[in-house]
Order: C-alpha cells, then sequence, then structure tokens
C-alpha cells in the first residue's frame, strides 16, 4: 500500500499536468506573449488582467458613468463607451484593450477599416462567437467562407428593391395602425405625452412580422419577448464569462437561456412547417421574406443539390435574425429620429414641408420616398450620432500585416464605430452637433470618399436588410410628420446606454400633437 499511493500521485500528476499547463497558456502566457509582440509595435492599452482581462473596468466604467445625469447633449461617448473613450486619450487611437484573454486592437483609420472590411482574401475573419451569444443570434452575420456565400446568395433576392416595393403595403398597414392608436389616444386633448420607445418597437415588430412572416404583431410577440429576455441574459453572462466559471454550469440563467433558445426555435419551426405545407397546394403568398427565402432555398437546392441548400435548422436560424435585426435596428433609429428632431424643432419643420411637398396628406409611395431628400440627411445624421451598433469587431486567423503593423494570430480588431461618428478629426469641430445639412450632397461627399461612416457595415458583408431599414423609417417618420408634430417631455431624461442596440435608457417621452 505504501508503494502503490505514490504510484497513484505520480499518475494523477501526469494526467493532470496537461491541463494545468493549457490553463497555464491560455489564462496567462498567451495573453502576456501577445501583449508584448503588440508593444513591440508601439501599441499599449491598459494591462492584461487575469481571466478578466479589462471586462470588470470597462462594466465599473459604464455603471459608473451611468450614475451622472449628462444634459440634453450628442457627446454620448463618456456615457456611452468611457472605458473605450479613455484607453484611447490615454493611448492613442490604435491601442489595445483585453476582453478577457483576447486582445482587442483598436482600428481609427478609415483606411485601414477600408482594408479591415473589404477583406478581400478572407484574411480578417468575423469575431468567434460564444455558445450563449449564439443562442441570441446567429445566422447569415456570423459565417464566413463557402457558407456565407451560399446564405448571402440564397437570401439576397428575398431584399432586392422591386421585392421591397411589393412590401410597401405592409409597411404603410402597420404604420396605419400605430397613427390611428395615437389619434385615438390623444382624443380631444390634441396633444398627450406618451413614451415613444416600446411603442416603435410594437411598430418594427409589427412590420417585421407583417413583411418577414405574413403574420400580425400579436401573433410574433412571444418572440419580441423571448429576444428581449435573451438580449438581457446574454449581456448579464458576457459580464460574467471571464470572471466566474457559472456560465459553464447549470445555473439559473444558464437554463433559462437554453429555455428561450428552445422554444423561439419550436415557434420559427412551426412557422416553417406551416408555410411549407402552403406553398405545396399554392395557397402560400410570394410577398414575405419567409416565402422569398423558401423559394429561393428551394430553387439553390433543385441546380444544385441538396447539400448546397440551407438546411431546416439553418432556415430558423436566419428567420430568428429577421427578427431581431428587423425590429431592434429599425426601432432605435427611429426612437432617436424622434427624439432629435424634437431637441431640435427647425429641422422637424423642415422634414414636414418637405414631407407635405411631396405627399400631401396622401400615403407615402415607393418612389416618392426616393424625393424625401432633407428627411434622409436627417436619418443619416441620426445614424452618424447614434448608431445601432456601437462597433464591429473582426479577427485574425494568422499572422497578419495591416498598414505598418504586424498583428499575430489570436488578435482581434475592434472597429468603435460610435468613436469613429464622433471623431472631430473626421468629422469637424462640431462632430458632436446635430447638422444633417453635412449629409446634403450624399455620404460619399460628407466622408470625403473615406470609411468614416458605416452604421450598417462595409463592404461585402454590408448589413443585407439595409434597404429595408431605409425604407422602414422613412415611411413611418413621413407618416408620423404628417399627423403630429412632437416635442420633448419635461419629464425625459437623455441617457443614451447599450443593450443589443444603443437606446433611451429610461425611455423617450414626447409629448405629441394633432396637426
Amino acid at each position: 500500500m505504501g508503494i502503490f499511493l505514490p504510484n497513484l500521485l505520480v499518475i494523477g500528476g501526469v494526467l493532470i499536468l496537461p491541463w494545468v499547463l493549457m490553463l497555464f497558456n491560455y489564462a496567462w502566457w498567451r495573453p502576456k506573449r501577445l501583449e508584448r509582440a503588440l508593444k513591440k509595435q508601439g501599441i499599449h492599452g491598459p494591462p492584461y488582467k487575469l481571466l478578466a482581462g479589462n471586462i470588470i473596468d470597462d462594466f465599473r466604467a459604464l455603471k459608473e458613468a451611468h450614475t451622472k445625469p449628462m444634459g440634453r447633449s450628442h457627446q454620448i461617448l463618456p456615457r456611452v463607451a468611457p472605458f473605450h473613450l479613455q484607453t484611447v486619450k490615454n493611448y492613442g487611437k490604435t491601442s489595445v484593450t483585453w476582453f478577457g484573454t483576447t486582445p482587442r486592437v483598436n482600428i481609427m483609420d478609415p483606411e485601414l477599416i477600408r482594408e479591415v472590411l473589404s477583406n478581400k482574401f478572407g484574411h480578417f475573419a468575423k469575431q468567434k462567437q460564444t455558445a450563449f451569444v449564439k443562442q441570441l443570434v446567429s445566422g447569415l452575420v456570423s459565417h464566413e467562407g463557402e457558407k456565407w456565400a451560399k446564405h448571402r446568395r440564397i437570401i439576397n433576392p428575398a431584399f432586392h428593391v422591386e421585392k421591397l416595393k411589393r412590401m410597401l403595403p405592409a409597411f404603410s398597414a402597420s404604420c396605419s395602425e400605430l397613427i390611428s392608436k395615437w389619434e385615438q389616444w390623444v382624443g380631444s386633448e390634441e396633444s398627450r405625452e406618451l413614451d415613444l420607445s416600446p411603442e416603435l418597437q410594437a411598430l418594427t415588430g409589427d412590420v417585421i412580422s407583417r413583411t418577414g412572416f405574413g403574420s400580425s404583431y400579436k401573433e410574433g410577440r412571444r418572440i419580441f419577448q423571448l429576444l428581449t429576455e435573451q438580449g438581457e441574459l446574454v449581456i448579464q453572462a458576457i459580464q460574467k464569462a471571464y470572471i466566474l466559471l457559472s456560465v459553464f454550469f447549470p445555473m439559473k440563467d444558464n437554463l433559462r437561456r437554453k429555455e428561450i433558445d428552445r422554444e423561439i426555435r419550436a415557434i420559427v419551426r412551426s412557422m416553417i412547417e406551416k408555410r411549407e405545407k402552403a406553398m405545396k397546394t399554392g395557397e402560400a403568398s410570394n410577398d414575405d421574406l419567409l416565402s422569398l427565402l423558401m423559394e429561393s432555398n428551394s430553387k439553390e437546392s433543385q441546380e444544385q443539390g441538396n447539400s448546397k441548400s440551407m438546411s431546416i435548422e439553418e432556415v430558423i436560424e436566419e428567420c430568428r435574425l429577421f427578427y431581431l435585426a428587423g425590429q431592434e435596428t429599425t426601432s432605435s433609429l427611429l426612437t432617436w429620429t424622434m427624439i432629435l428632431l424634437s431637441m431640435h424643432p427647425s429641422w422637424q419643420e423642415r422634414a414636414r414641408e418637405e414631407v407635405l411637398q411631396v405627399f400631401g396628406k396622401n400615403k407615402p409611395d415607393f418612389d416618392g420616398l426616393s424625393h424625401l431628400k432633407i428627411v434622409t440627411m436627417i436619418l443619416h445624421e441620426v445614424l452618424r450620432l447614434y448608431p445601432p451598433a456601437i462597433l464591429l469587431n473582426r479577427r485574425t486567423y494568422k499572422r497578419m500585416q495591416l498598414g505598418g503593423i504586424t498583428l499575430p494570430a489570436g488578435v482581434e480588431l475592434s472597429l468603435p464605430i460610435l468613436l469613429i461618428h464622433h471623431d472631430p478629426k473626421l468629422w469637424g469641430e462640431d462632430a458632436d452637433e446635430f447638422n444633417p445639412e453635412r449629409f446634403s450632397r450624399g455620404v460619399s461627399k460628407a466622408t470625403n470618399n473615406q470609411v468614416s461612416f458605416f452604421p450598417f457595415g462595409w463592404g461585402p458583408r454590408i448589413c443585407i436588410g439595409q434597404n429595408f431599414a431605409l425604407v422602414e423609417s422613412k415611411l413611418a417618420l413621413a407618416m408620423i410628420l404628417q399627423h403630429f408634430s412632437f416635442e420633448l417631455s419635461p419629464s425625459y431624461v437623455h441617457a443614451p446606454y447599450t443593450v443589443i442596440t444603443l437606446r433611451p435608457q429610461h425611455g423617450a417621452q414626447l409629448i405629441l400633437h394633432k396637426l
């Protein structure tokens, strides 16, 4: 027994040692090696901290920033991205922060951004998604290489301009219902306070339900509720992921995320199965995104074989992405647009005059929307100041050259959209001011043909739903301007913050006046 026990200890030590070395390499040796490699090239930042990196510092800075009033200013960087802003101030625009054990190098030079996002040779890949982020969103936005190309090819036909024209009646029906609801709600009082944030989320949810799946918002409401809850749980998981190992164990939040994932899949699967049956009997409309997607996928299967088409699980992922992106991006844009037009009433009046000149009191049509120059300028300026997503990430999978920098494999590139959109060197001294006039000659003139404005991304992976979101936003804003004027309520607190997209933390309380 005296000899046997030491032998067991030796065997145990031999078995455990590789795991210990792997953990040491993951948690300390590899991050420190990458840190040294970046420092040699003059890329500095806050020091790496074991496992958590700078995540704790980042969330501590956010928590502190959210306790401070900021007034009704568009200088939102100190509140929305305080840690990132301070890093750039302390270490320069090409600096590094740590997301757990992974270094993130900030890229703010428009020429380098162009190189990263053009991605001609596939050298800069999308950021790897953790398991709990995939429970929120997957599909086209997360794929690479041939799989991305296949999905993009199959989905593209659903977003052609001609298809968007056919969807305009669905857009218009949702907006008309919203206008009628508000008119009844205001009643004979002529004006009334309303929190627009949930109202516009409901509108964009209704639009994506009608145009995406041919159903009403009420039928799709459960998916939106689940996605909102999932978003909050994912944010919490990101905060904990590199601090605690709780995300890997069957704790309450983890179980709930999996439960939500299963329920969303079941709902969407049921919708797809019903649509398949309707298509076989010739009863399905081909004007909604789901039908167009399934039609395109079927055509791909017939022409290229089943292996080249999307599986049922992949269709489910794309449908979930329709729901999330279709609601979140457009509701964020519309909410901030109405807030900013309340802050700047002269631009609200200019926009209304243009809408009445083009449409009068008639319902807007597709061709007329393209003549709304002032409305387009306003939407672009809102997207500049309050982009739905505040950053994009890419990663290197091998040693790469970018400008004069050599990036080791395993480095993430952070393209901080919000910081770039507010950069005085790119936009002038009025970068933090609302000035739609800067877009009077279009985006290319406003940016001097630089990649300094990319609220929907840029290059081959630009958001496939960009035109969908802009058409929907123009139509909704035009119809609201035809029927109401609006101003900020005294109860409104200007407090932008990020949960999936950039939102007003305490709501968007406006006073509506019937015209």
